[in-house]
């Protein structure tokens, strides 16, 4: 696996970039805050992300979960949502107070939304989602199916989407820091993401990628 390549760096620089990373500094600046080459900082920034999503367990979602489709990446002008060139489709479920499971998708068409909500949805779970059309096979399947009507209301006391709309900004903004994220390497920055929405503080999430770090080097 690439991120058990061999690091020029002493260990104790490298725990510095660890601890820079979790806190979401940019690759870039932690190589001038440690004094290292800035693309030295930006391949080891790579190879974490390659070992989180490495580890990230699998998991499934039940009771309450809200499903959404978002789309990340560069803005022709003058065009929005899926007209948009150069843009990640990417869809995502949370469940209400729990996780987040997101995947990169070809398109939004029920044969490719169904399969992952199956997978990855406890049958007789609730699921909440917009009034987009490739939901409607919910309305027949092993789920409750809800939905809220957005051109009309953002939520409906329980009936909404709010969560997973929170985790698609939060990811955003996290992403905006790194300018041009090339499509090969956005798995590697949404599962990060992701990673970082499940796995608590900063804390937390610090203790774990240095166990995970530390493992991966034996």
């Amino acid at each position: 696996m690439i991120y058990k390549s061999k690091s020029r760096l002493t260990s104790r620089q490298q725990t510095k970039v660890i601890e820079y990373f979790v806190a979401g500094t940019t690759a870039r600046a932690a190589s001038e805050i440690i004094s290292i080459q800035a693309n030295t900082s930006i391949s080891f920034y790579m190879r974490l992300r390659f070992l989180i999503a490495s580890k990230l367990p699998s998991f499934e979602l039940s009771g309450e979960v809200e499903a959404d489709k978002s789309y990340f990446g560069g803005i022709r002008k003058g065009k929005k949502g899926r007209g948009a060139g150069g843009k990640v489709a990417v869809f995502g479920l949370l469940k209400r107070g729990g996780k987040v499971y997101t995947a990169i998708i070809p398109d939004s068409k029920t044969t490719t939304l169904l399969p992952i909500i199956c997978e990855k949805v406890q049958p007789d779970s609730i699921v909440y989602t917009d009034t987009f059309r490739s939901y409607n096979a919910l309305d027949i399947s092993d789920f409750h199916h809800r939905r809220i009507n957005h051109s009309k209301l953002f939520a409906d006391k329980q009936n909404h989407i709010n969560g997973i709309e929170n985790f698609w900004n939060q990811a955003k903004r996290h992403m905006r820091k790194f300018n041009d994220i090339k499509k090969e390497s956005f798995y590697w920055f949404l599962k990060e993401c992701e990673w970082r929405f499940n796995g608590g503080n900063h804390k937390n999430l610090l203790d774990q990628l240095k166990s995970w770090y530390k493992a991966s080097k034996h």
